[in-house]
């Protein structure tokens, strides 16, 4: 019964009816979709990586499964610029110092000298770096940002960028093998 449940929970990727990857679900609802016949097997790998098996059917389920239903895309806005958004976008993390500690927000170019309170101009800060800043721009301070700030993007192409970054599919169907991109790197 262990291994049944630890096969049932592994990850099948999802992808649209466009080919854009957008989630990752268990083999339990990769089954029920593929058997409901709202999605279909891809092929992006030779091997099935799972057999599922009932007393009238056998059900090989792959490891990439395509909808072949149109889904509604759900609106999806870019928060607005507030505490709780910036800080879950830093990861509750200092920008200056990595300190996890007494954050605030910072405006990267000071509201008095321009800065508006807009994604790309604002992020987390302690409360010592954000007085030791005090009313300089980063480069003036001498206080170099961890990461640049930016706007939140949709989830499914933050999921579809992170996606295309740690597969590695065979050089045959476009992707490169472990030893070619290690080799560009390095070369």
């Amino acid at each position: 019964m262990v291994i049944v449940n630890q096969v049932l929970e592994q990850s099948v990727v999802v992808f649209s009816k466009n080919y854009l990857p957008i989630s990752k679900v268990n083999v339990r609802r990769a089954v029920q979709l593929l058997i409901a016949g709202k999605a279909e097997a891809l092929d992006l790998v030779q091997e099935t990586s799972w057999f599922v098996r009932s007393p009238s059917i056998v059900l090989a389920v792959p490891a990439y499964i395509r909808l072949t239903v149109a889904s509604v895309e759900r609106i999806w806005k870019v928060p607005s610029v507030n505490r709780r958004e910036v800080l879950r976008r830093d990861n509750h993390t200092c920008q200056y110092c990595g300190s996890r500690k007494h954050l605030t927000l910072d405006h990267v170019l000071p509201v008095s000298r321009g800065g508006l309170h807009t994604w790309d101009n604002v992020v987390t800060a302690c409360e010592r770096c954000n007085q030791r800043k005090s009313d300089r721009t980063p480069l003036e301070a001498g206080m170099p940002l961890y990461t640049k700030p930016k706007a939140p993007m949709h989830p499914t192409v933050a999921f579809a960028e992170h996606f295309w970054r740690s597969e590695s599919f065979p050089p045959e169907i476009g992707g490169t093998s472990k030893h070619n991109a290690e080799t560009n790197i390095s070369g």
